[in-house]
C-alpha cells in the first residue's frame, strides 16, 4: 500500500481496519507519520534522511551541545509553531466525539492533537512550546524564551539559510559557535526544552496513565510510528499480552508488525479519514 490509494482501495481498507478494531473503545497511538501532511518530517520514514538527534547525556553534559540545540531551535521551532492538524488529527477528533477512540497516546511533541481537539490525551514525550529549569523545575512558554534569545542574539535567526526542520523544532545550521544561550531567570539554572530526550526516562505518571488507556481499551490502533523505540512499542505489548486487536497504520514497516492483527502501509491522512467515514458514515 501507498499514500496513492485510490478512493476505493482506501475504503476496502479502512473496512478491514474497522472490522479487526471493533466497535471500540479503541486507543490511538500515533507517532510522527500522523503529522507529516501538517509539514513536519519525521525521523524513521522510508523517505527519511539519516539523523542522529542529541541525547540528555548530551545536552546536560556538554555547553557546546548546549549552544548548538538552542541555536538550531531557535530557529526551527519557529517553523514548528506555524503548523497545523490535518485530516489524521481530525479525523480522530471525530472518532473520539463518536465514542470510537477513547484516547490518543502520542510520541509527538508538535501539540497538534491538542490543537484539532483530542480532549483524553497524553503526550508521552512532552511537548515543544514549553520549557523546564532543570534546577528549580520553573516552567517558562517557548515563546517567552524566543524573546529572551532574540534580545541576546539579534538578527541571528533572519540570517539563515538552508535550514533542515527536523521532528523535535531543530534546524541543521552550519555554525552555532556566537550564539548566547539563556539560563533560568529564576535561579540561574539550566534550561531544557520540555521533552523527553533520548536517554532519558518517560515520566512515570504518564506511561502508567498510557497503561490504563490500554487496560479500558477493546483494540490498539496505531498511527504513523515505526514503533523503533520503547516508549511506544511497550503499549503494543501490553495490548498483545491481553488478547487486544492491533493494527498498525504506518508508511514502511514497524517493529511490531509480527505482532499486529493487520498492518496497512499507507499514509494516516487520508487513511483515518476514510476510517472516520466508514466508522460514521
Amino acid at each position: 500500500m501507498t499514500d496513492t490509494l485510490d478512493a476505493g482501495a482506501l475504503t476496502a481498507e479502512a473496512a478491514r481496519m474497522r472490522e479487526v478494531l471493533g466497535a471500540g473503545p479503541v486507543v490511538a497511538l500515533t507517532g510522527a507519520g500522523i503529522s507529516t501532511d501538517s509539514g513536519i518530517p519525521d525521523y524513521r520514514g522510508p523517505d527519511s534522511p539519516p539523523r542522529k538527534p542529541m541525547t540528555y547525556q548530551q545536552f546536560v553534559g556538554d555547553a557546546a551541545f548546549r549552544r548548538h540545540y538552542w541555536a538550531r531551535n531557535h530557529v526551527g521551532w519557529r517553523h514548528m509553531d506555524r503548523t497545523r492538524p490535518n485530516e489524521g488529527h481530525r479525523a480522530l477528533v471525530e472518532l473520539e466525539t463518536a465514542g470510537v477512540v477513547s484516547g490518543v497516546i502520542t510520541q509527538n511533541v508538535d501539540t497538534l492533537h491538542e490543537m484539532a481537539g483530542s480532549r483524553r490525551l497524553i503526550e508521552l514525550h512532552g511537548r515543544y512550546d514549553r520549557v523546564i529549569c532543570l534546577a528549580c523545575s520553573q516552567v517558562i512558554t517557548r515563546s517567552h524564551l524566543a524573546e529572551r534569545l532574540t534580545a541576546l542574539n539579534p538578527g541571528f535567526a533572519d540570517g539563515v539559510a538552508d535550514i533542515e526542520i527536523a521532528p523535535d523544532a531543530d534546524a541543521v545550521l552550519a555554525a552555532t559557535e556566537r550564539f548566547r544561550v539563556a539560563d533560568c531567570e529564576a535561579c540561574g539554572g539550566m534550561l531544557k526544552p520540555d521533552i523527553v530526550y533520548f536517554g532519558e526516562n518517560v515520566p512515570k505518571d504518564r506511561v502508567q496513565a498510557s497503561y490504563r488507556l490500554v487496560d479500558e481499551a477493546a483494540a490498539v490502533l496505531v498511527a504513523g510510528s515505526s514503533l523503533t523505540v520503547l516508549s511506544g512499542r511497550r503499549f503494543v505489548k501490553h495490548a498483545v499480552d491481553q488478547g487486544k486487536p492491533v493494527v498498525i497504520l504506518n508508511r514502511g514497516a514497524t517493529r511490531s508488525d509480527a505482532v499486529a492483527t493487520l498492518t496497512v502501509d499507507a499514509g494516516c491522512s487520508s487513511t483515518l479519514r476514510a476510517l472516520a467515514e466508514v466508522y460514521l458514515g
